[in-house]
């Protein structure tokens, strides 16, 4: 069976106005199969904004190629896409901001609104449909925003570190909820992040970049099966895969500061 997403030997580089040229990414291949979520980690700056950039079709790579069940699919979106911030629109009530795409799209607004209804309580959002962004709590607004994109129904979920701005309490719930609802569903993750833990907790397997120009420095699969609770971050697997992590990512830090 083909993976449901390949990163086939994808390189990417920027040609500034003067006619330089910038290698950002030299060679990254991955793959996400049905029902796996996978991370990718790496230095600032190593290229992964980029990468995700390519996912998510904002951008075409200078060599290789991204492709859906093996087909490139130009015009046809396989993925959804959540950056960082939440960007809800202040103006917006909470099933507006999360049905905003299913209305671009093409939906009825009454429509959008009774789908949106339907995963409230999957989000922990229940009686907060009409509730504007200032009256949610971090966490919540980045719950709207991860509702805004699942509801989207494409194949492949791009997450670009979803949780990092909020406070560490409220990170580490949001990744055990997360967890639980990607393994019950079946959702089909890319995540960037920074944190190694968060990558370890949630991942199937975490893909480790060098510095730029990018290639895959490591490849990391986990045996533990997934969700994941608190107790597997005290497994002898958890510090292994963590302290091999670490040793990478600073391996690759210290190597850039010497080239």
């Amino acid at each position: 069976m083909k993976p449901l997403l390949t990163v086939d030997h994808v390189a990417k580089s920027f040609t500034a106005p003067d006619g330089r040229i910038t290698p950002v990414i030299a060679d990254i291949s991955l793959e996400l199969a049905a029902g796996e979520f996978i991370s990718v980690v790496g230095p600032s700056g190593a290229g992964k904004s980029t990468l995700f950039h390519l996912l998510a079709e904002q951008t075409s790579p200078t060599a290789g190629a991204v492709t859906f069940h093996g087909e490139r699919r130009a015009g046809q979106p396989f993925s959804a896409y959540m950056p960082q911030k939440d960007l809800l629109l202040p103006w917006l009530s909470v099933q507006d901001n999360a049905g905003i795409g299913l209305e671009l799209s093409g939906m009825r607004r009454r429509d959008a609104r009774r789908r949106i209804a339907e995963l409230l309580p999957t989000f922990r959002l229940e009686g907060r449909a009409t509730a504007l962004p200032f009256e949610l709590s971090g966490g919540m607004r980045q719950r709207v925003a991860l509702l805004r994109t699942v509801v989207q129904n494409r194949p492949v979920l791009l997450l670009d570190e979803p949780f990092g701005a909020l406070d560490y309490l409220t990170r580490t719930e949001l990744q055990l909820w997360l967890s639980q609802l990607c393994a019950r569903d079946g959702l089909s993750v890319v995540l960037i992040t920074h944190d190694v833990p968060e990558a370890l907790l949630l991942s199937d397997r975490v893909y480790v970049l060098s510095n730029r120009p990018a290639t895959v420095r490591h490849v990391l699969e986990q045996q533990a099966p997934r969700p994941r609770d608190l107790s597997f971050l005290e497994t002898a697997e958890f510090r292994h895969n963590e302290r091999l992590l670490l040793d990478e990512l600073t391996a690759s830090t210290r190597e850039g500061l010497a080239a």
